[in-house]
């Protein structure tokens, strides 16, 4: 054989042989193809089970939530008013133990109010309740009611120059407005 029909006959057989590795690998590719597939969807359906176990984890994490603010908003109302009680708890039993004194004279009466009254008002600073005692103050319809005006030469006009009732207010929220007289210009004849 000549060299020529050597190479000729090489190059036919790469090619056969490269035809049979074509067709192998198509018969392999449907089986391959399918195993592929059937691993896609196992990890599909893998993660769609861990996605389905992660929302079931929030939505019961959120029903937790939504209970423990309802009673968390239930106990504020219920016993939002404990520190008020509990800081009043003292004044009342000075004025009980104040009543139960018997043949008690009128200065140790007066004597034991006032103490009282300071207990009251040291407890009502602690709560963050503030007097509004205006005075000589500007009237200010934010905090105060005026009662009546009256003429008054010696102070300016809307200056609060006497109180009827003090004022109250809870960490700056107006709880009660003071009952005012304010001042108004003298009319000249």
């Amino acid at each position: 054989m000549s060299a020529q029909e050597q190479d000729n006959n090489e190059t036919l057989e790469n090619e056969n042989s490269e035809q049979v590795v074509q067709e192998e690998a198509q018969l392999e590719s449907p089986e391959k193809n399918a195993d592929s597939l059937e691993a896609q969807l196992e990890s599909a359906q893998a993660k769609a089970l861990e996605n389905w176990e992660q929302y079931l984890r929030a939505k019961a994490e959120m029903d937790n939530l939504r209970r423990r603010s309802v009673k968390d908003v239930e106990n504020a109302h219920k016993y939002g008013t404990e520190k008020f009680a509990t800081e009043l708890l003292p004044v009342l039993d000075s004025m009980t133990m104040g009543l139960a004194t018997e043949n008690a004279s009128a200065e140790t009466l007066r004597e034991g109010m006032e103490l009282t009254l300071s207990m009251l008002q040291k407890m009502m600073e602690k709560l963050g309740i503030e007097e509004i005692d205006p005075v000589n103050e500007k009237f200010d319809p934010e905090k105060h009611q005026a009662m009546s005006m009256q003429p008054n030469g010696e102070v300016e006009p809307n200056t609060v120059i006497a109180v009827m009732q003090k004022g109250y207010s809870l960490n700056d929220r107006l709880l009660r407005p003071a009952m005012v007289m304010v001042s108004k210009a003298v009319e000249e004849d």
